[in-house]
């Protein structure tokens, strides 16, 4: 299973780099909405310092735009262009799952119903060129530093405690929107009461 080969890569590697691009990810986000917000932010779902949608977006991405990677201009453009349509689905997805949004673009200008705002297709541009370009290699170059046998143990737990992790956190989650639906619906039998 670990050999088999997608896009040239084998899955080893992919999940490899999923795994490191997600915690990357989530180092920066905290990292600059901690400096933002003026104190500790954690800026992912889970409470493990892991957002699988950046190692879901770095890995599709590379696999997706690495053949623009000779000309910078046209893979900024489409990486700000991919990332953003990802962003937005992401973002409807969280709406339909969970009745709300785990970001906010309201207070940014240029924004769609705080799902989308240009600052951030903007950034998006710059990480696709930074991945595509420099980072992808260094992250692959460290899955080798390790034997195959030792990756894939390391990542068996990852996706064990991360797994633990993501369970809790979403049936605490769907929770919060059945109790939030059913005050809403008391208030609403409330109200009712009171107007007859």
């Amino acid at each position: 299973m670990w050999m088999r080969e997608i896009a040239g890569f084998d899955l080893y590697h992919l999940i490899a780099g999923f795994c490191v691009f997600s915690v990357l990810g989530w180092l920066v986000e905290s990292i600059y909405m901690s400096f933002c917000n003026r104190k500790i932010t954690n800026r992912g779902f889970m409470t493990s310092p892991f957002c699988p949608i950046y190692g879901f977006g770095a890995v599709l991405g590379y696999l997706i735009l690495h053949p623009l990677e000779k000309n910078v201009v046209v893979l900024y453009l489409v990486g700000a262009l991919i990332a953003t349509i990802f962003e937005y689905l992401v973002g409807r997805l969280m709406i339909r799952l969970f009745g709300e949004l785990w970001w906010d673009y309201n207070d940014k200008p240029f924004n769609y119903k705080g799902i989308l705002c240009l600052e951030s297709t903007i950034a998006w541009g710059f990480y696709a060129v930074i991945i595509i370009c420099f980072l992808f290699d260094k992250v692959m170059q460290f899955v080798d530093n390790y034997s195959m046998a030792m990756g894939i143990r390391c990542l068996q737990v990852i996706f064990f405690v991360v797994g633990l992790d993501f369970i809790y956190h979403f049936i605490m989650a769907t929770n919060m929107k059945n109790q939030i639906r059913e005050k809403k619906q008391e208030f609403k039998e409330f109200c009712l009461r009171i107007i007859k």
